[in-house]
């Protein structure tokens, strides 16, 4: 079986609902299936004022367990893949309190990702957004 996950995908602005403060008009991502099963995640977004920003790569490895996160002392990320089709994935600090969410599904034609993202930004702004992808 192909994995769902795997390959790039293109941001589709016209589906998505973004808040006030995180509107990109566009960006790519991609994920990558490691041989242990975990998955690398990359994106990039295009500021509206022109500038392309990398976001913080993420390793999602699916099962269930608590791993550190790469250079951000204090917090964890666990990962669950409910479905072939479905991951998962918390970011939480140390005293269990949430940071960061995401839910990420593929459809079942393999066309379209939706991602459900919440938690804080870099400025300590919340934020809940729902972004849709289509395979590139």
């Amino acid at each position: 079986m192909i994995d769902p996950f795997v390959g790039t995908w293109t941001l589709n602005v016209a589906r998505s609902k973004f808040d006030g403060n995180h509107r990109p008009p566009n960006g790519t991502m991609t994920f990558e299936r490691d041989a242990d099963g975990s998955y690398l995640l990359r994106a990039h977004m295009t500021q509206p004022t022109g500038e392309t920003v990398a976001e913080r790569p993420q390793r999602m490895r699916p099962d269930g367990q608590p791993y550190p996160v790469p250079d951000l002392h204090g917090l964890t990320t666990v990962t669950t893949q409910p479905n072939p089709h479905m991951l998962v994935g918390q970011v939480r600090r140390e005293d269990g309190s949430l940071v960061g969410e995401g839910e990420y599904v593929v459809s079942e034609d393999g066309r379209t990702l939706t991602a459900t993202t919440a938690g804080f930004d870099t400025q300590l702004r919340q934020f809940k957004i729902q972004t849709t992808w289509d395979r590139a």
